[in-house]
């Protein structure tokens, strides 16, 4: 199930990546809200140039959620043909061993949903482009990975989501996370409360990072951010360790460039490069210029700070209010 909204760079090989599965028999199931959406041009090319593979395309109006993604895979869920469901996001492209990897582990019955982590890898070379994939890769990713580590089966990522047609049914449906921000986590609660596991797949797919600029990848991020914040504040707010290059320039600022601030900025430096290079060599990553490490993360602490002087969100060119329960509403509607 690949909802979309609009033509995304790349768009067309992510697509023709998920129809070149090695996989005895599946089904591609795409879907838009809007009638004149760029993305349908390119799903009649993916039906042309994939004439075997059965791809619908469902256009449908028809708000049910105030996430649009999940009311988008409402609208799609009628039109598939199997009890194997698997949502990835339009900017994800996966090699041909995807679809049988994330769904073999559902023939556990105790395994409720199949998750896969993510790399960033640039759609272009532009700086917005490549500011949002080192977002992913060095921070991100660590963090996700340490939180597996720590707390086993509790992550949840949107990016990828296998489960079967029973479980979506005993979670209640598309409705049960229809206004929630961070719809994927609140999947994957609903499957932990019908006592099943949570497996994060050891297959690290790519994302396809395009953005406009960077008051776009900023807005994005303060998305993610209240997101997170929304599902742990608490563990949000302990986060603010994880910016030792910001907090490095601060103290620098308030000791007056003294040697041992700066001694300390040096120090914080040293040791992102030395983790940047680390996970380069780990995902396979062809290595990242270590001049955008502390513009990374300054402006990923500036982000942060954002995150506590706003609750409104700009997501798909809409902008929504979130409550403190991580609900969302989209301006200019009583409810959603």
């Amino acid at each position: 199930m690949k909802p979309l909204c609009g033509q995304d760079p790349g768009l067309l090989d992510n697509l023709l990546s998920f129809a070149d599965q090695a996989y005895p028999e599946f089904q591609i199931v795409c879907g838009v809200q809007n009638a004149a959406d760029p993305a349908i041009p390119v799903v009649d090319r993916l039906k042309r140039e994939r004439p075997s593979i059965p791809v619908t395309l469902v256009v449908d109006s028809t708000r049910r959620a105030g996430n649009l993604k999940v009311a988008n895979l409402m609208n799609m869920l009628p039109t598939t043909r199997h009890d194997r469901l698997v949502m990835v996001d339009s900017d994800m492209r996966v090699p041909p061993s995807f679809l049988s990897t994330v769904t073999a582990p559902l023939e556990d019955a105790s395994v409720g949903l199949v998750t896969s982590l993510y790399r960033g890898r640039p759609a272009d070379r532009s700086l917005p482009s490549l500011l949002g994939a080192h977002y992913i890769n060095y921070a991100f990713l660590p963090q996700a990975i340490l939180g597996e580590a720590l707390r086993p089966g509790q992550g949840c990522f949107g990016a990828s989501i296998a489960m079967t047609r029973q479980t979506l049914e005993a979670i209640g449906g598309f409705e049960a996370v229809a206004d929630a921000l961070a719809d994927d986590n609140a999947m994957g609660s609903a499957v932990r409360r019908l006592g099943k596991r949570i497996v994060v797949s050891d297959l690290i797919i790519d994302d396809w990072v395009s953005e406009p600029s960077v008051m776009a990848l900023f807005r994005h991020e303060l998305r993610w951010a209240l997101t997170i914040r929304g599902v742990a504040p608490w563990g949000y707010l302990g986060s603010l360790i994880t910016h030792p290059v910001a907090l490095a320039v601060l103290a620098a600022c308030l000791g007056g460039f003294g040697w041992l601030s700066l001694g300390g900025l040096a120090v914080a430096l040293l040791a992102r490069f030395a983790m940047v290079r680390a996970t380069d060599r780990a995902l396979g990553l062809e290595a990242s210029p270590l001049w955008l490490v502390p513009l990374r993360d300054l402006l990923s602490f500036g982000v942060f700070l954002a995150s506590y002087f706003t609750r409104t969100v700009a997501w798909r060119d809409r902008n929504f209010h979130v409550d403190r329960q991580g609900q969302l509403t989209l301006e200019g509607d009583p409810a959603a």
